[in-house]
């Protein structure tokens, strides 16, 4: 039986070619594992040991597919190869000739929290302000420094650096890297960074090492070679060295991972390293419908930078994509919530058949309310829920604390964070001093003076005062005033927002993100009472973990779309595609960060096997303050022979523009020059009419506003008042609008100019 006679024309050939330098193009859904694994059993079928080939991916579970999927042909010689990831593989070497590089072969490998305490133990000793150096931004430098194979020496002996350093006012970012180093060195430990940049250290400094493992590894394959760094790269070129039988497989439309230290061009100029290189296109795509994949070519196509292919599917045209459009997140999350249930109850899909991506972990919260309120259960992909992540349950525990001070979890979680000198040894007095006159820890924190000594007793006292002070703002405020004074003078906003890190912007959103909640909350209508402790009352709901554990539950995930990549669903929803947003405001500043966007959205569309909608808002919130917002660029790159735009009831038939011109009629620019999209010639869509605003629009004040007056919105154009509720600073409008119907507007917010 032929064991490859499964494979198409262009997977075969690329199995079969074992010798000399490789690259595969894989396309999305093309079967790029499908030929990895087969093409490393043809390689022992034909009678290469196993020990000799060497197998690189970027999960674990790429790992074990893989030597699962290979034991079905060649039995259980496949346990024989290397293969694994890029660190767990040169952990082992390392393990081996550790000795060499003057480290223990029991070497302990400290994970990202061991990292991040030593770097604040080192800032603590060297009496360094841990806001100006935060842990965080420390440990992304030094991670960046030896993913470029920058040593501390280097670092500190580079003018450019030490300049930049000393311009951004942290000039000892070189001597806390030097002193890391030797911490480490010194304990016996490596990090993860280490465990690549010692492996190139081994093979520059000990040549006879190098050269063993180039005759040992006969044969290497890398997979997702698009997502290498330097010091990646820099090891698998030498190791195949000697041999020359390298064979990566990637796909350049799918690099997105720049801010990890993944460079583009070493797939992008993998010819250059070898003049006889052999290259393989896998273009049919097995997962998604003609039209998904057809429109997914129509984004890429917009990329200068990339390997030419032409993808295509021989599956059914199936359904066109979706195109909404919400006038805010919540109506946003609403429309995907209710579409959900819509196709499983039309078509008996399951919840787990659907998928909801986002650019940011914080889009989230708008689609988790959406589903919680029609009961559909979800699960949160590669992160956890919006209202258990650490900054939310410290914001949270402010008001929690605010409203119940005997609340004893709350205290532990927020009495020195951010830190404010009460450290455990004075956390342990105050247990000790409530438990011996039994008392509540807020009795002896609300009376410190009493019941504790010196420093510790003013540090808790100022803590008092503090919570004592938002129990004060919270009876006289609504939801969202009181909510930011509490972010702003806990220190916790401030804490946030110092940590320029992927992962801190990433907190630092999320508060906001919740900030924007509560600021919607306190402009419901169908509530009276719209305190603070209301919604505290609201959300106590949601942030019960009643989700289910098992991971073959039926349930909708929700993901960012980085997290997505590698998997496939049904039905997927990618929502948020907004300018600023999608593609990210801190991504345009620079053709080659625009073009990782625009491979960003690819990655997304191409996730979908069978339907696919696409969702923006024309409103969303922003620290509490609502801004407009236009549609993607991305969305005027989508061919529209592939789209339905699903407008609904705002939409007039007589009306026609594109995304583009409602952009041009809200007066807004691009931020980057585009290249001329490499599609179809755009037709029509059908969408509202953009109202242009009146030669020298102003809002008027419209504290004298009465019913009847006709009035002009700069978006909604012309109206007539035909109801005013409510007093002071939340007087709100009932306005007819000739061309949107009746709307409700808050004055304070609305930018109306009276007409007559």
């Amino acid at each position: 039986m032929d064991y490859l006679a499964g494979l198409n024309p262009s997977q075969r050939a690329a199995v079969e070619q074992t010798e000399g330098p490789v690259m595969i193009v894989a396309g999305a859904g093309s079967g790029k594992t499908r030929v990895i694994t087969y093409r490393v059993a043809h390689l022992v079928r034909r009678g290469v040991d196993p020990f000799n080939i060497l197998v690189l991916t970027f999960t674990n579970k790429a790992a074990k597919e893989m030597r699962e999927r290979i034991m079905k042909v060649v039995g259980n010689e496949a346990k024989n190869i290397w293969m694994g990831t890029f660190h767990s593989v040169f952990a082992k070497i390392l393990r081996v000739e550790a000795e060499h590089i003057g480290y223990p072969r029991n070497f302990t490998i400290y994970d990202t929290d061991d990292s991040k305490s030593l770097i604040r133990s080192i800032l603590k000793e060297m009496q360094l302000d841990d806001k100006l150096y935060n842990a965080g931004f420390v440990y992304n430098r030094i991670s960046s420094a030896k993913n470029n194979l920058i040593s501390a020496q280097e670092y500190l002996n580079n003018d450019q650096v030490q300049a930049e350093d000393y311009s951004n006012g942290r000039g000892q970012l070189g001597q806390i890297y030097l002193t890391f180093t030797q911490r480490c060195y010194k304990a016996g430990a490596m990090d993860f960074d280490d465990l690549l940049f010692k492996t190139n250290v081994l093979f520059r400094e000990f040549p006879e090492v190098l050269h063993r493992y180039q005759h040992k590894f006969k044969y290497l394959m890398v997979d997702e070679y698009q997502d290498t760094n330097f010091s990646q790269y820099l090891i698998v070129r030498k190791l195949a060295a000697i041999n020359e039988n390298i064979c990566v497989v990637g796909d350049d439309a799918q690099s997105i991972y720049a801010f990890r230290g993944a460079n583009i061009q070493n797939i992008l100029n993998f010819e250059k390293d070898y003049s006889d290189l052999k290259v393989f296109k896998l273009e049919q795509n097995y997962r998604s419908t003609q039209n998904i994949v057809n429109a997914a070519n129509s984004i890429i196509a917009n990329n200068q930078n990339q390997l030419k292919k032409s993808v295509f599917s021989e599956n059914e045209t199936g359904e066109k994509i979706k195109v909404c459009r919400a006038f805010s997140d919540n109506e946003e999350g609403k429309i995907v919530a209710e579409a959900i249930a819509q196709e499983r109850s039309l078509k008996g899909w399951n919840y787990r058949d659907f998928a909801i991506l986002y650019r940011t972990n914080a889009q989230s919260r708008a689609m988790e309310e959406a589903l919680r309120k029609i009961s559909i259960p979800y699960k949160i992909y590669g992160g956890t829920s919006f209202y258990q992540r650490k900054e939310i349950k410290d914001l949270i525990a402010y008001f929690r604390l605010t409203f119940n001070p005997n609340d004893e979890e709350a205290i532990k979680r927020v009495i020195n964070y951010p830190r404010r000198g009460i450290g455990d040894t004075t956390v342990d007095r105050i247990l000790i001093a409530a438990d011996k006159h039994q008392l509540t820890l807020w009795d002896v924190i609300s009376n410190a003076a009493t019941y504790l000594d010196g420093r510790s007793a003013g540090a808790v006292g100022i803590f008092a005062t503090m919570i004592q002070g938002f129990q004060v703002v919270a009876k006289g405020h609504s939801a969202f005033d009181a909510a930011m004074h509490i972010a702003q003078h806990s220190g916790l906003l401030k804490d946030l927002y110092q940590d320029k890190s992927v992962e801190g912007l990433s907190r630092y959103e999320n508060i906001q993100e919740l900030l924007n909640g509560i600021k919607e909350f306190s402009e419901r209508e169908d509530i009276e009472e719209k305190g603070l402790d209301v919604f505290m009352q609201d959300i106590a709901l949601l942030t019960n973990d009643d989700n289910d554990k098992n991971p073959n539950a039926d349930t909708v995930s929700l993901m960012t779309i980085h997290s997505s990549k590698g998997l496939e669903f049904p039905h997927v929803f990618i929502v948020g595609l907004e300018e600023n947003l999608f593609p990210s405001q801190l991504s345009l500043n620079s053709r080659s960060e625009l073009e990782e966007e625009r491979r960003l959205f690819y990655v997304a569309v191409t996730r979908a096997e069978k339907k696919l909608t696409l969702s923006y808002a024309t409103s969303r919130y922003r620290w509490g303050t609502l801004n407009n917002c236009e549609p993607s660029r991305f969305l005027d790159e989508l061919n529209p022979a592939y789209l339905e735009l699903d407008f609904k009831a705002r939409t007039t038939p007589e009306s026609t523009a594109s995304f583009a011109d409602e952009r041009q009629a809200w007066g807004q620019r691009d931020m980057f020059t585009k290249p001329k999209p490499k599609v179809a010639p755009k037709t029509t869509a059908i969408l509202p009419k953009a109202h242009t605003p009146s030669p020298g629009f102003a809002p008027s004040d419209t504290s004298g506003l009465q019913v009847g007056m006709e009035v002009e919105h700069e978006r909604f154009g012309f109206g007539k008042v035909i109801n005013l509720e409510g007093n002071k600073n939340d007087v709100k409008a009932t306005i007819f609008f000739k061309e949107l119907g009746q709307k409700q507007l808050l004055l304070k917010f609305a930018k109306l100019r009276i007409v007559g």
